[in-house]
Order: C-alpha cells, then sequence, then structure tokens
C-alpha cells in the first residue's frame, strides 16, 4: 500500500477513528487503525469491541492498493507532527512501514491487517429512525444529561435510552435523582422500538458529530446486539446495554404547587457564586420563592462561610422553600439555549421541572434535598448580622 496524503484534509477522518481505537486492551491490534486503500477510496476501522466506526477518509491519493493496521501511538503522533503539509506513507507486506515528509524519513512496523476484528454491519438491522445531523445531537445531548458516566448498578444508570413512539424520538437518562428527556419528531412510520446505548459512548458519537458539516442526515438503525448510526462517510456502532429502563413516564408527576420563569444565565451566575461557598461541603443551595416577589438563593458551609443571592424572577403559586445539589441545577440550566427558562415545583419533597419557556421537547427533573429545621433557621433575614 502506498498512499500521498494531504495531511489538514487526512487527519479528520483519522482523528475520528482514534477516538475509537481501544486506548488499553490485551490485544494490540485495537491500538491501531485499520486503513484500507481499494476501489479509489480509502475507509479507515476502529474499534474498541463495544464501538466501532467506519470512516472514509479525503485528502488521500492511493498509489498503490492495500491494507494495513497503523499504530495509534507511533504513526498517528507522526502524522499529528509531520513537518510538511504533504507527505506519503508506503507499507511493504512483510509489515514494514515508511513515511516520507520533505527531506525526512521515518521507518515504522504495523500490525497485521488479517488480525483485525470484522466490524458489525448494520445490513439486516431493522430502521429505526432518520433524523437531521443537528437534531439527533441536540436530543442525544440533552436526553444523557441526568445520566451516570461511572460504572454503576443497575447498568441503566450509566445508559441512555433511544425509544421511538407515536412518531417521536425521546432520548432519556437518570442517574437516580435527576432525568432529562428530550424530544424529536420522526416519521409516524417508524416502528415503536427501543435501544439502550452506554453513555461513554454516545458521548463519543456526539463529538464525531460536532466535527460533521452541515445539512447531513443520520440513518439510525439497530439489530438485537448493536444500535447503528449511518452517515454518507460514516458508520457508527455501539453495543447495546443488557438491562431494563424503568418506565419514566410514569415517574414524572403533573402536580405543581409553585412556578418561576427566569434569567438562565443570571440564574447560572447565582448558583455559580453560592457554588463557591458549598462545593467543599453539602453543594446545598435552599431556593427560597415568594409569589409576587423574587428568587433568593442561600448557601451554607461550616467554618467556611454562606452566601445569598437575590435574582429576578415571576414567581407564581405558592411560598415555597426548597433545597437543590447546586451542581445539578447548574448542570440542567447549562443544558438549556435561549435566555428564559421555566422551572415547576411540587411542594418542598416534590420533583422539580425544568423546561423551556412554551415548548415540551426538552424537560430537566431533580429531585429536592430534605431540609432539616437546622437548614432553615435564619433564611428569612437579611444575613447581614456579624
Amino acid at each position: 500500500m502506498k498512499l500521498t496524503i494531504d495531511k489538514t484534509a487526512f487527519m479528520k477522518s483519522w482523528n475520528v477513528a482514534e477516538r475509537v481505537a481501544a486506548q488499553k486492551s490485551t490485544l494490540s491490534v485495537l491500538s491501531g487503525i485499520l486503513c484500507t486503500a481499494e476501489d479509489g477510496k480509502v475507509t479507515l476501522q476502529a474499534t474498541d469491541l463495544k464501538t466501532s466506526v467506519k470512516v472514509k477518509s479525503e485528502g488521500v491519493t492511493i498509489d498503490e492498493p492495500g491494507k494495513a493496521v497503523l499504530p495509534i501511538k507511533v504513526v498517528g503522533e507522526l502524522f499529528k507532527k509531520s513537518p510538511t503539509s504533504i507527505f506519503t506513507v508506503e507499507v511493504a507486506e512483510r509489515g514494514t512501514g515508511i513515511l516520507l515528509s520533505g527531506r525526512n524519513r521515518y521507518r515504522f512496523t504495523t500490525y497485521p491487517a488479517d488480525d483485525f476484528p470484522p466490524l458489525p454491519s448494520p445490513e439486516g438491522a431493522s430502521q429505526f429512525c432518520v433524523l437531521a445531523k443537528d437534531e439527533l445531537h441536540r436530543i442525544l445531548d440533552e436526553g444523557g444529561i441526568a445520566g451516570s458516566m461511572g460504572e454503576e448498578f443497575p447498568k441503566y444508570l450509566g445508559a441512555e435510552l433511544l425509544q421511538v413512539k407515536s412518531g417521536e424520538c425521546h432520548c432519556v437518562s437518570t442517574d437516580g435523582r435527576r432525568l432529562s428527556l428530550s424530544k424529536a419528531y420522526v416519521d409516524k412510520e417508524n416502528p415503536e422500538q427501543d435501544m439502550l446505548l452506554p453513555l461513554t459512548s454516545v458521548r463519543e458519537f456526539l463529538r464525531i458529530l460536532s466535527g460533521l458539516g452541515e445539512d447531513l442526515q443520520v440513518n439510525v438503525s439497530v439489530d438485537g446486539a448493536l444500535g447503528y448510526f449511518q452517515l454518507d462517510s460514516l458508520e457508527f456502532s455501539v453495543r447495546r446495554v443488557d438491562s431494563s429502563f424503568p418506565n419514566y413516564e410514569r415517574i414524572l408527576s403533573p402536580n405543581t404547587t409553585t412556578t418561576l420563569d427566569v434569567d438562565r444565565s443570571q440564574f447560572i451566575s447565582a448558583l455559580e457564586r453560592v457554588d463557591v461557598v458549598v462545593r467543599d461541603h453539602s453543594r446545598m443551595v435552599v431556593l427560597i420563592l415568594s409569589p409576587g416577589g423574587d428568587l433568593k438563593l442561600s448557601g451554607r458551609a461550616p467554618e467556611i462561610g454562606e452566601a445569598t443571592e437575590i435574582v429576578d424572577g415571576i414567581i407564581k403559586g405558592e411560598s415555597l422553600k426548597v433545597a437543590f445539589n447546586v451542581g445539578f441545577l447548574i448542570d440542567g440550566l447549562k443544558a438549556f439555549h435561549g435566555d428564559k427558562v421555566s422551572l415547576s415545583f411540587n411542594g418542598q419533597e416534590g420533583q422539580m421541572m425544568m423546561l423551556r419557556p412554551n415548548e415540551s421537547d426538552f424537560l430537566y427533573m431533580l429531585m429536592p434535598i430534605k431540609l432539616k429545621s437546622a437548614d432553615l433557621d435564619g433564611l428569612d433575614d437579611g444575613g447581614d448580622d456579624l
């Protein structure tokens, strides 16, 4: 195999494959990228046996067809640090490779191409849905906010549910204390079905989508073991999580006692200042809502201090004092786009719902922290006494 490579164009596809390749594996070949040059095109393939990607590469001229598994640790670094924008890569049948960049020459070893495992194919998988790239990115990103990135049990806590029903695609995650749900319209002809995917793999796919062009369609399909995402130049597959996601619609309560409409950026800034005080203690912030008045935020940490913030907002319903993990509140607010956000509360111990004003395509639910009487002492005064 012999290739002439335009560094700028080629590295876009190389970086996509590199993200998926196994960083730590007992199989050395998985720490490389299978480069195949045939039929006038070059494809790159990588896998960690749970997640796989196949991407067509641009910026490559095939001087001699062939294939080789190129080690990321050495060859990938040489590609990135090549002193010239155009360079040549040649791999002999015995597995020795040479990179020529200007007057510079680098020799490297490759892994046997026959040792690289065949990647899963979406052929035979059932149609799940088709979505515009940006819309799929939105619902996967928003819907995955509440999940846990750790190896927790039950397994669904570290996963994201994709579900097609009634002409909508739902993306949902939870860590047991909060839940996020994002929706997009899809063709009503799509059958009702679902798949549970690991959040770590979903996040990698989101990074890949972020680097792709505009006006792209993604064909999503599923079989008994895997979920597939296909674009014109890319195929991405993820092994499904063997677990059952709870009935999230039964978890969500429609009951509301108090509502708040607030400027999103002002709310985030105020919470981040409170977090400076409480982040090394409980990370608890108390929200004091007075209908017709302003929103008051209060946070305390023994031997550190306390913080009080006043935020403009429109409050309706009953007066309420309710506490939340300040980090979880900030996570939810940052997932939204736009100037305003609406929050609905269901008493001091009921769930809080965060929504876009007058929209229902994204919901963030958070359970409060149970307040003790000591947590409420002095909250109604100005907090100015020394």
